[in-house]
């Protein structure tokens, strides 16, 4: 535990209406990071709180220098929270954790050492998860499917605590409501994923913020994430596959037609005549669409002086 004296850890701490659990959390904090090093900083990031909470955290910075605060004029929403958080922490290492306590600050040193063991992420999971079922059940339904269609296998992906080494947060690009899946962006930039068995313990103040609508956000997130990494640098050949399939099917149905009036049965309009050319058309304008995605890709790629591809040094 010695080795992470060296560390300057940044812990980012998004929040909303958690004013009766802030200066519990930084008691907790301050125990669990003094154990392992001498430097860190604490930034809470208040996303538009109404309840009092940035006053509180303003106190806190009044007597602790290592308190920094982000406070936004309204709720944006935790993925931009933790794109500012990550805009801001200067630590070598950087840990993100909930503001609601039910995720235990004891936990971090024990998964610093995992990230010592060759990991550039390693994310918390709740194995005896202390939430309702509307809350447990769709996020077990979507860590499964996240895990089979990305090849990123956690038990618990959207898990509030997770660390990173500076590199990582450096390089993926959260907003929307991305923060839900971190570890995926993180695994498909290179970067090594690792999980680790965490405490959880029951909503100790307040009410969660999150209801069943996030189930269905998660699937349009997991779709976005796919498209932005897996298909931004070559967005025909994703298209291109969907046109030649149109192209295909009403190609074969208006080639049956067109063999018939050759052989002279006559050509009579009917709906699978109309069908096949209805693909026809759809295959077009989908193959348009990849060629524009292309054009696009291309140009931005030109414009921007981005480095595409990690290497490592």
């Amino acid at each position: 535990m010695e080795n992470n004296r060296k560390y300057y850890i940044s812990v980012i701490i998004p929040l909303f209406n958690e004013a009766d659990s802030i200066v519990e959390l930084y008691s907790m904090l301050i125990l669990a990071l003094g154990k392992i090093s001498e430097k860190y900083e604490l930034i809470f990031v208040d996303d538009g709180s109404t309840d009092g909470s940035l006053g509180i955290i303003r106190k806190l910075r009044d007597k602790d220098t290592r308190v920094k605060i982000i406070s936004f004029n309204r709720n944006y929403g935790k993925s931009p929270a933790l794109s500012e958080g990550f805009e801001a922490a200067k630590g070598d290492i950087v840990v993100t954790i909930d503001a609601d306590l039910q995720d235990n600050p004891d936990e971090i040193p024990g998964m610093i050492e995992k990230l010592d063991q060759g990991y550039d992420l390693v994310s918390g999971w709740k194995k005896y998860r202390k939430d309702p079922i509307t809350k447990t059940l769709p996020s077990r339904v979507f860590n499964f499917f996240t895990a089979m269609i990305t090849g990123i296998k956690l038990h618990d992906i959207n898990c509030g605590l997770k660390v990173y080494r500076r590199e990582v947060i450096k390089r993926i690009h959260v907003y929307g409501e991305l923060h839900r899946v971190i570890p995926v962006l993180a695994g498909w930039e290179g970067f090594r994923i690792g999980e680790q068995q965490v405490s959880h313990f029951e909503r100790k103040y307040g009410h969660s913020k999150y209801g069943m609508k996030r189930f269905l956000n998660g699937i349009f997130d997991l779709t976005t994430v796919m498209f932005i990494t897996r298909r931004s640098t070559t967005p025909l050949h994703f298209f291109g596959r969907i046109a030649v399939f149109f192209f295909g099917v009403g190609g074969l149905i208006n080639l049956y037609f067109l063999l018939q009036w050759i052989f002279g049965k006559g050509l009579h309009v009917r709906p699978l005549m109309v069908g096949g050319l209805v693909m026809l058309v759809i295959a077009v304008q989908i193959a348009s669409i990849g060629l524009l995605a292309e054009l696009f890709s291309s140009n931005l790629k030109s414009t921007y002086s981005y480095r595409e591809y990690l290497i490592d040094d």
